[in-house]
């Protein structure tokens, strides 16, 4: 009971990761209608932001975490202005092909400069140690993760359904013609929008460099459980993405740890199974 407690932990822990991550692509892909498969991107480019800042500067981790969050933030800014923009009323056909191949250039640009070995990080010696809680050991880096998505989606929730910014952004993806005649700037709204979701990635890139590895195939190796997140919880809502993230690392890691031969089967199969019984999400929006 005990090794099966510390394996549940971990895949909440894993879970958690996945949410702060793919929560990004739910702005996007729910809020904002656009299929962007370069999320996975953002988020290697907060891993590297964490590492460099790290390794070479000397940072401390923490503050390496906002750090992580505006440079990826900033670049989606300056992408969504120059180059997505442009494909908003383009076919998901042409925004998929669009975003892999943005993603395809991420990964040649970080490969000639970071060559292609994994990258790692030290640590704060206080996120090492363990927690006993009763016959439990947690580890306390996890516990951190964990209150810190916690902490995440409640703000995020707030922002987006509780705030003047949620509701323009959701009736500028509605209707950007009668937005923009009753006085909100679309083009802004958007742009702020795509940059909470890139810098959310961002600093999910950064968090998850102990757990996940970082290498400049990451966009690639993690694109599916990201698009796994969204599809499964739907984008109607934070609650969902959330659920799909903790049954998606809870799942994966007891898969792994109990039953390694089947690989990712399990899991996939799972996944699919929640897609045809709830193919809207797993929490709908109350109509």
């Amino acid at each position: 009971m005990t090794s099966l407690a510390g394996v549940l932990f971990d895949g909440i822990a894993y879970g958690a990761l996945l949410f702060l991550i793919s929560v990004g692509l739910s702005v996007t892909m729910g809020l904002m209608n656009f299929v962007n498969l370069a999320h996975g991107a953002f988020a290697m480019v907060g891993g590297y932001a964490c590492v460099v800042l790290l390794n070479r500067f000397g940072w401390p981790f923490l503050a390496t975490l906002p750090a992580a969050f505006l440079l990826s933030a900033a670049i989606g800014l300056v992408l969504e202005r120059t180059l997505y923009r442009r494909l908003y009323r383009a076919s998901h056909l042409d925004q998929v092909l669009f975003s892999m191949g943005l993603t395809s250039v991420a990964v040649a640009a970080l490969t000639y400069v970071f060559g292609p070995a994994q990258q790692m990080i030290q640590l704060p010696s206080w996120m090492q140690g363990q927690l006993q809680v009763g016959p439990f050991s947690l580890g306390t880096y996890r516990l951190f993760l964990i209150a810190l998505v916690l902490v995440t989606m409640v703000a995020l929730t707030w922002l987006l359904e509780r705030t003047r910014f949620g509701a323009e952004v959701r009736a500028a993806v509605d209707s950007p013609q009668a937005s923009a005649g009753s006085g909100i700037n679309v083009d802004r709204v958007f742009s702020l929008a795509f940059a909470l979701g890139s810098g959310l990635a961002g600093l999910g890139g950064g968090l998850g460099v102990e757990l996940l590895g970082l290498h400049p195939t990451f966009a690639y190796k993690y694109l599916v459980y990201f698009l796994l997140v969204v599809a499964v919880g739907g984008t109607s809502s934070m609650k969902g993405p959330l659920l799909a993230a903790m049954l998606l690392g809870v799942l994966d890691t007891v898969g792994k740890y109990y039953v390694p031969a089947a690989g990712a089967f399990i899991i996939y199969a799972l996944m699919v199974l929640l897609m045809i019984l709830f193919p809207a999400g797993l929490v709908r929006r109350a109509a």
